[in-house]
């Protein structure tokens, strides 16, 4: 058979179980340190391919390989913040609804609501969120955006899939006692990327991103189309905001 191996035979004076046990076994990739000499950058790939698992393009700087793992909505910073805030505030009382109901229906009356939707990696740079999405999340959102009739209105929302690539931030730093990372400071409005809500390792990520819905299957992470129809509304109050002519400050009277 073309491409067939063949076991070679062991070395002289030794069994052949003395020669299977000194075959080399190789190491699992370890953990650059500054120690040994590692970059920072170096550092941060190891942490992205070997901790959570994500594909990263080579060179300098370390950036991350989108479509694969995740897809990436890119949006100005003003309506990602909104946009969270929204959200959030349509969790918790959602949150309060499913516990009024459940206290209803008593203890074992269950009324099918799943768990609250965990929340998804979010960074920002430059003035931009980037929030990651589940793979395919990109080409889909031409084809969402005018179900949702957003289609025809200019909107600063453009979304990053298959073949596109996403600065890596640095990897967060856990805070003392257990706290929550530490938030970002102003790196991400100088350019470089900071991950405001950062993945969370030892969990399945992919599990949290944003996908459509599938119907009769009741999922945890948020539904696709809340989140774009909440951006899309978000990006345009933004332009509306920046296309407005300055209010003309009152001018108090000397009477």
């Amino acid at each position: 058979m073309v491409g067939a191996s063949h076991p070679a035979p062991p070395a002289p004076g030794l069994p052949p179980s003395s020669a299977a046990a000194a075959s080399p076994v190789v190491p699992s990739p370890r953990r650059p340190t500054e120690n040994d000499g590692g970059s920072a950058s170096e550092r941060v790939r190891w942490w992205y391919a070997s901790v959570l698992g994500w594909p990263t393009a080579p060179g300098e700087p370390v950036r991350l390989r989108t479509g694969v793992r995740f897809d990436v909505l890119d949006v100005p910073v003003g309506a990602g913040y909104a946009t969270l805030e929204r959200l959030g505030r349509a969790e918790q009382a959602e949150q309060v609804g499913r516990a009024e109901r459940a206290g209803r229906a008593g203890s074992a009356g269950a009324d099918g609501a799943g768990s609250p939707a965990p929340g998804f990696p979010v960074a920002v740079q430059g003035g931009r969120m980037l929030l990651l999405v589940a793979a395919g999340a990109a080409e889909e959102l031409p084809g969402l955006l005018e179900w949702l009739e957003w289609g025809s209105l200019p909107l600063d929302l453009t979304a990053v899939g298959t073949g596109g690539l996403m600065d890596a931030p640095p990897a967060p730093e856990p805070g003392p006692a257990g706290l929550p990372p530490r938030p970002p400071e102003r790196d991400g409005l100088r350019g470089a990327a900071v991950w405001l809500r950062p993945p969370v390792p030892g969990c399945e990520v992919g599990s949290s991103l944003p996908a459509l819905s599938v119907p009769g299957c009741a999922g945890t992470a948020l539904d696709l189309a809340r989140l774009v129809h909440t951006l899309a509304t978000q990006c345009h109050r933004v332009r509306l905001a920046a296309s407005d002519p300055p209010r003309a400050r009152p001018v108090a009277r000397v009477g």
